[in-house]
């Protein structure tokens, strides 16, 4: 059973960094490509940040020079890293995956190109 379990939200001041860490189980193979997503209450969910198997990554301009997305190589576990944060990068993050052996489509995450969700994490940024 594939499972994808976020770790890392929590509070912090406009202008401070979290890093988010999600990890995979139950895949045959790694995923070619995982993305992190946020939504907030009342909106849809949006593309943070997507990477693939060789190491391309596609940012929401929102984000872009702010947040980088990374893969340790050992264990497979995706991050968020997200720096100089603002009021409007709060909500819930959540890291997804697309199913083994299939890459990334060009540009920044859509959520109908994903098939496997983790439960979220919630980040909150105060002034």
């Amino acid at each position: 059973q594939v499972q994808l379990q976020e770790s890392g939200g929590g509070s912090v001041q406009a202008g401070g960094s979290l890093r988010l860490s999600c990890v995979a189980s139950g895949f045959t193979y790694r995923p070619y490509c995982m993305a992190w997503f946020r939504q907030t209450q009342g909106k849809a969910r949006e593309g943070v940040a997507k990477l693939n198997r060789i190491g391309r990554t596609d940012y929401a301009d929102s984000v872009k020079g702010r947040f980088t997305i990374s893969q340790d190589s050992a264990s497979g576990t995706l991050f968020l890293l997200m720096d100089s944060l603002t009021l409007e990068d709060s909500g819930t993050y959540y890291c997804a995956s697309r199913p083994t052996g299939t890459g990334c489509n060009p540009g920044p995450p859509q959520t109908n190109e994903f098939s496997y969700w983790g439960q979220g994490t919630q980040v909150s940024v105060s002034s």
